[in-house]
């Protein structure tokens, strides 16, 4: 509703006009600062995210080998990691996006890769959800952490978080073994992601880590790459046409 007039706050007599002008300057802010935090105005701070930069620091409570444990991007040093938001648990789309992820996180952990996987969901109700068979839309045992964001706070770091329907998008960030944030991929609800194209990404980052070359458009492993320099980048467009 709208938000009442602050008359009562309102000083209506000062013996001299600077500070009569500078308590109404006081009280009108103090009253704008009131009703937009009970309206709902005020908004958190995120963090900085940006490809190339720092990914955004988190911790929290994750369901893992189903057993509830605190879970941390530091816990990933040294290694990639795959990072994925998605909506809500006991859903439709979400749970063929995680247990796809689950099911090939073996072809991950051999290039040196970790999956979790997160949402705005208590530890309680990922775990009832692991524990419901697949036939009913569970997950059935899970190979990677699913971890619990109750407060929001990592969502709205990562800048997936939906206000105004209290769950995020299907974000999907891929951190590197020095912690950088490579790469950020937002799908909105209604369509799950690839686990083919995740890997895929994975592996390019990781040859171009490795050999500093350059990976072009549908590179997979085995495939030409170019040389950054305007001379060696001849050696791949001569082969190409």
């Amino acid at each position: 509703g709208r938000a009442p007039s602050p008359p009562a706050l309102w000083p209506c007599r000062l013996p001299v006009q600077g500070q009569r002008q500078q308590r109404a300057a006081v009280l009108v802010s103090l009253w704008a600062l009131t009703h937009c935090e009970l309206c709902g105005l005020v908004r958190a701070e995120v963090a900085s995210l940006e490809v190339s930069k720092p990914a955004p620091y988190w911790e929290g409570t994750a369901v893992i080998n189903g057993e509830f444990k605190e879970l941390k991007l530091t816990d990933y040093e040294g290694k990639y990691l795959v990072f994925f938001f998605y909506p809500l648990d006991f859903t439709f789309v979400c749970p063929t996006e995680i247990i796809a992820f689950s099911d090939r996180i073996e072809e991950f952990r051999a290039i040196n890769t970790e999956v979790v996987a997160c949402s705005v969901d208590s530890k309680f109700t990922h775990l009832a959800w692991i524990n419901t068979p697949r036939k009913q839309g569970g997950l059935g045992p899970m190979k990677i952490p699913l971890l619990s964001d109750l407060t929001h706070q990592i969502s709205k770091d990562y800048g997936v978080y939906l206000e105004d329907q209290g769950h995020t998008l299907r974000g999907l960030f891929i951190i590197d073994n020095k912690r950088i944030l490579r790469q950020i991929t937002m799908n909105d609800l209604p369509v799950g992601r690839s686990v083919d194209e995740t890997l895929r990404l994975v592996q390019a980052f990781q040859y171009t880590d490795k050999h500093g070359e350059v990976c072009p458009a549908g590179w997979k492993p085995g495939s030409e790459t170019i040389i950054p320099d305007p001379a060696g980048k001849l050696k791949y467009f001569d082969k190409l046409n």
